[in-house]
């Protein structure tokens, strides 16, 4: 394993979330003590990455000394553990801008539904992080706080569209945050930050905003330092609401007693670039080859194949346009009028599709589904990159070439996020070392139908082959 990085803050930041979570259940640390360590954290790397844009200290310190001075109060998954919620959601009384100049003074009165369950469940939430306008793109910048950076390389894209969450918990802002994703929204930064995100299966922590209550391609995740805290900020996540229209019951065994029970043996197929459909660097390719290398010595079983993707390109550019028009349609003019022009670009896409362009998305959609789940008869997990090249300068919206190939859209380079979104599979990206620049390499491992449990455990037996999480570092 690579030496770590450097890392100054509190001791107490250092800690992984199951850690803090541990200490506050058994006393030997409070709620109020762990605000102080985040919030002197944010004060020192704040400046440099920001990341976290609103604060709400006031509001957590509230919450904070109710549950301190409550007798048997620090129960629930969370504790009394801080955390952050992507600027995507609303939090009652906390500015919450969606990245977009025409939402910049939006104080909600009301809490989404699932940042009221982590609450419920002892989660205190410290502030907003970073998103791009409405959280479209690969890259964290919007016209209210500027840019986030990458920690590992303050000149360096730290991904999107949960660019501030991940740049966040690299730097030990806080312990655990809260993602969303589409087209690869928590994924990416968790590879490019080195960090741990999971993409979960629709419905399962969660929703989409209450005007588009069936959208099934952006679902809302953990992301955390290691597997384990994934696991846990997963299981604070999970459970019905009748608020949420595709929300899935709470399961019997908890996420962390799944990771806990780490496998044996795991079946791997691996798909270096998914049959054709992404491009890779060669940096990226080889490195990945060596991981797989390292899993396969301790045992695992890896085959190198891919299902038929023929259909996935046009499949899920029209389900993303569809929910881009929906999305801008209740969106006052003022809103819109903001727009950076990829994102007017989406929404004028998804209102230019034809009944037949849907109705083919979603059969060739159901096709892939059922590929994969062919592929599942034989194998645990489809591992290939999260994505396809490492972070590219914060100055450039997008990445044009990769692995020696001009792409045609901004998307492209995205592709390895595709599958996952379209055929509605959990995915997490875990981080697998570094590379020869000395950056984070993220492996992204698909998983079965509903199959995050099993999906976590063999994240943790890939955390463990590479000698476990990153943890937290200084930006430079």
């Amino acid at each position: 394993m690579e030496k770590k990085r450097k890392f100054s803050g509190s001791e107490l930041c250092k800690y992984e979330a199951h850690e803090a979570v541990k200490l506050l259940k058994n006393g030997d640390v409070s709620s109020g003590e762990l605000l102080d360590a985040a919030t002197k954290r944010i004060s020192q790397t704040g400046k440099i990455i920001n990341a976290t844009t609103t604060l709400c200290e006031e509001r957590a310190r509230t919450a904070a000394k109710f549950l301190d001075n409550t007798e048997d109060s620090h129960d629930g998954w969370l504790a009394g553990l801080p955390i952050t919620i992507k600027d995507l959601k609303m939090v009652a009384g906390v500015r919450t801008t969606y990245g977009s100049k025409g939402f910049s003074d939006f104080i909600p009165e009301e809490s989404d539904p699932l940042v009221e369950l982590l609450e419920a469940r002892g989660g205190i939430v410290l502030g907003k992080t970073n998103t791009p306008e409405f959280g479209a793109g690969g890259n964290t910048f919007n016209e209210v706080f500027g840019p986030t950076l990458n920690p590992w390389d303050t000149s360096l894209n730290a991904g999107g569209s949960s660019g501030g969450a991940a740049a966040s918990l690299a730097t030990g802002e806080i312990w655990l945050s809260h993602g969303s994703d589409h087209g690869g929204s928590l994924r990416t930064p968790a590879a490019y930050c080195g960090i741990v995100g999971l993409r979960p299966s629709p419905g399962i922590a969660g929703g989409p905003d209450k005007d588009n209550a069936f959208m099934i391609e952006g679902t809302q995740g953990p992301m955390a330092r290691s597997v384990m805290d994934c696991a846990l900020f997963l299981d604070a996540m999970s459970g019905y609401d009748p608020r949420i229209a595709i929300s899935f019951p709470y399961p019997k065994t908890s996420y962390q007693d799944a990771v806990r029970h780490v496998p044996s043996k795991l079946a791997i197929a691996f798909s270096p670039d998914l049959g054709g459909f992404g491009q890779v660097d060669k940096e990226m390719d080889n490195h990945l080859r060596g991981i797989l290398l390292m899993l396969e010595n301790n045992g695992a079983e890896i085959e190198e194949t891919c299902p038929d993707l023929s259909e996935l390109e046009k499949t899920y550019h029209t389900l993303r346009g569809v929910m881009w028009a929906t999305a801008a349609r209740g969106l006052p003019e003022e809103v819109k009028r903001h727009f950076k022009p990829t994102l007017a670009q989406n929404t004028a896409f998804g209102q230019s599709l034809s009944i037949d362009d849907i109705i083919d998305a979603n059969i060739n959609r159901s096709k892939i589904y059922n590929r994969m789940v062919k592929l599942f008869e034989k194998y645990d997990v489809l591992a290939c990159p999260t994505v396809g090249c490492m972070p590219h300068s914060q100055s450039e919206e997008w990445v044009d070439n990769v692995g020696g190939v001009k792409l045609s859209g901004y998307m492209d380079w995205l592709r390895f996020a595709f599958l996952a979104t379209t055929a509605g599979l959990p995915s997490i990206s875990v981080p697998v070392g570094l590379g020869p620049r000395g950056l984070p390499v993220g492996l992204q491992l698909i998983g079965r139908p509903r199959g995050e449990a099993k999906l976590l455990s063999a994240a943790r037996l890939v955390e463990l082959t590479v000698g476990g999480p990153l943890g937290p570092i200084d930006p430079i």
